[in-house]
């Protein structure tokens, strides 16, 4: 593995063939509901400057990154109420490098992190009230093919992981 692919994945590509197990569910379930505080121990008393570092080689800047995973995890949240709401949707596919160059993506992270707050809060709610078989639901991404809300869930435990461990690796790395 090249040195910037360590850095594009510092825990692993997700993978979306993975067999997934009823088992596998709480572990990610609890890692959608810690992202907004690790997200926030990961970039506390960082400065300006340190959150408008890239965090890799032409990488988003940390402020992105937060702003990023505020807009990735709407779009999730959503996709997830579609897939329990209809009979497998297909949902629409956004362009996350140019959501990441829009103005707002250069606003406080304190914006985002309260966005995180309380959506984290109501997808969490989602997450655990459903039955089991549920989890087997499915919607349709147009790039992607049909997914099941078992992979959703684990794909949003591995998100929420990915991106906390990029801020943690440039901390490191600059020793800050």
């Amino acid at each position: 593995m090249a040195a910037n692919e360590d850095l594009s994945f510092p825990i692993g590509r997700f993978d979306g063939n993975a067999i997934i197990t009823p088992a596998m569910r709480p572990s990610a379930i609890g890692q959608i509901a810690a992202l907004p505080d690790r997200l926030r121990e990961a970039i506390a008393h960082l400065s300006d400057a340190q959150l408008d570092t890239a965090y890799r080689p032409e990488g988003w800047t940390v402020r992105q990154l937060v702003h990023h995973i505020a807009d990735s995890h709407m779009n999730g949240y959503a996709r997830t109420r579609l897939a329990l709401t209809e009979d497998n949707p297909t949902i629409k596919p956004y362009d996350q490098d140019e959501w990441a160059r829009l103005a707002d993506s250069r606003l406080p992270v304190d914006v985002s992190l309260q966005l995180l707050d309380a959506l984290h809060q109501r997808w969490t709610a989602v997450w655990r009230s459903l039955a089991p078989e549920q989890f087997s639901r499915t919607f349709h991404h147009p790039e992607s093919g049909p997914q099941t809300l078992d992979t959703h869930l684990q794909h949003y435990g591995w998100h929420s992981r990915h991106h906390v461990a990029h801020v943690i690796g440039l901390r490191t790395r600059e020793g800050w």
